[in-house]
């Protein structure tokens, strides 16, 4: 072919990047915009069924499962002569090739292999740019000829992939970790916890949480020291979610800006018939999401009912971070058997959060204020950390050490690595294989060492397990 004439790729020398760099290459719509759409995560590239839609190298900051790099969506790979417009598109490919520290060689696999996909992969053997290769348009049974023909390329397995439906992301991930890795070596010696993920100093967004006439907007007025919010004997006084800006000035000194959010009282969902009420409600849950740290205030003269523990559930489901208040108490009856009681109900009905920290609070007197307001800080402290990559593989060799995965059926699970994926709520992914025959107690096991280990007492952690795809693999 004419085009075989073409230089191979090759890196620059002395060229550095903020990020790494990831170049997208291959013939035109075989999918590259829509990955680099779905890696960026915004719709900044054109995608169209009409090939030849991008046209200059586009450019942007990606996030994998929590893995860093710039990602570079090219031009269709055409044979023309370079003055013509598809020529001069794919010298611009060529150059975004070149910068790489990788390059995702995407075909197609419902089509299967063409002569240009095989144009393509000798000229990316020629050169000296790492590629994984992507079987783009994997899902479902029609691909499965197209992702064994692209074994016949010379890149090894292929990642069998959708661009469109996010599929095969984990397998992404494992992918072109190495090559990332090795291109920003200081990046990676760099502790986690050093990037500006959490700013500590930024106002805490508190949302009060609770059954009707719990007392919350009674905590809040003296939390104020105004009468901010209306309250009354009468149950369901507050209809609208109210967020109110204040300073907290903490016992050390420091002022903590704070976003207090009052919220309608959450009936069981069965009670709730009013229209309005329904629209409180929905408020009040909306209003959860919004928040960081969320109090759910109970009433101390009446204990821990079912209603409370959904509540909870509901609050730890969303992934926001919980802290449980019993107020009223300064008019509560044999306070310690109260409280041990109510501790004991949290830790069995919440059994996948243990350790929420409980505390005593008087909306009433003001008991407690302090000391609710700096637990809500350090939960969310916690909820937002990130545990540096060296912890987290000294603490995940020592867990599975001290209690290996099983085999089920005699068939070995082996858990390769894990990596934390993101904060807020704490999120780990665990790679590996047949992992989707570990058992659920397995995954309970590490997200409890997690908490014990890691210091992550009292907030939400989420585990996802990930298997790598491999089409020889039958067991």
């Amino acid at each position: 072919m004419p085009g075989d004439t073409l230089p191979p790729p090759a890196r620059p020398a002395g060229s550095a990047a903020a990020l790494p760099v990831v170049a997208i290459v291959g013939r035109p719509n075989v999918g590259k915009s829509t990955l680099f759409n779905r890696l960026v995560g915004k719709r900044l590239a054109l995608v169209d069924d009409q090939p030849g839609v991008t046209r200059d190298r586009r450019e942007a900051d990606a996030d994998l499962l929590g893995l860093k790099f710039r990602i570079v969506d090219t031009a269709g790979f055409e044979e023309d002569d370079p003055q013509t417009l598809p020529g001069r598109m794919r010298a611009q490919t060529e150059a975004a090739v070149a910068g790489a520290a990788v390059a995702l060689f995407m075909i197609d696999a419902r089509v299967g292999l063409t002569p240009l996909d095989e144009h393509i992969a000798r000229w990316l053997r020629a050169g000296d740019t790492p590629v994984v290769l992507l079987a783009n348009k994997a899902e479902g049974r029609a691909a499965d000829a197209g992702v064994m023909e692209a074994y016949a390329l010379g890149f090894g397995e292929p990642v069998a992939f959708s661009a469109e439906h996010g599929q095969g992301l984990a397998d992404l991930f494992q992918a072109i970790r190495p090559h990332i890795e090795r291109e920003d070596e200081a990046e990676e010696e760099a502790p986690p916890e050093d990037e500006e993920e959490f700013d500590d100093s930024a106002p805490l967004k508190l949302a009060i949480v609770g059954r009707p006439n719990a007392g919350k907007s009674t905590l809040i007025n003296r939390i104020l020291g105004e009468d901010r919010l209306i309250t009354g004997p009468e149950a369901g006084i507050t209809r609208d979610s109210i967020a109110i800006d204040w300073v907290w000035q903490a016992p050390d000194g420091r002022a903590r800006p704070v976003r207090l959010i009052d919220t309608a009282g959450m009936r069981k969902r069965a009670k709730v018939q009013d229209k309005l009420e329904k629209l409180s409600v929905a408020d009040a849950l909306r209003a959860v999401d919004f928040a960081e740290v969320v109090v759910l205030l109970l009433d101390a003269t009446l204990g821990l009912e079912a209603q409370d523990l959904r509540i909870a559930d509901k609050v730890l489901s969303e992934g926001r971070a919980l802290v449980i208040a019993l107020n009223k108490w300064d008019v509560s009856e044999n306070g310690s058997a109260l409280y041990q009681g109510v501790r004991k109900a949290l830790d069995e009905g919440l059994a996948q959060v243990r350790g929420v920290p409980l505390l005593t609070v008087s909306g009433a007197t003001g008991k407690g204020i302090d000391d609710l307001l700096g637990a809500a800080f350090e939960t969310r402290a916690r909820w937002s950390r990130r545990v540096p990559t060296s912890l987290l593989n000294r603490w995940f060799d020592s867990a599975l050490e001290a209690n290996p995965p099983p085999a089920p059926g005699g068939k070995r699970i082996k858990l390769r690595y894990i990596t934390q994926a993101r904060i807020r709520p704490p999120t780990f992914v665990a790679f590996g294989t047949r992992l989707d025959m570990l058992p659920e107690s397995y995954s309970r096991y590490l997200v409890n060492s997690i908490r014990r280990e890691l210091d992550f007492t009292g907030v939400p952690i989420r585990l996802n397990l990930r298997s790598a795809r491999n089409p020889f693999d039958k067991g």
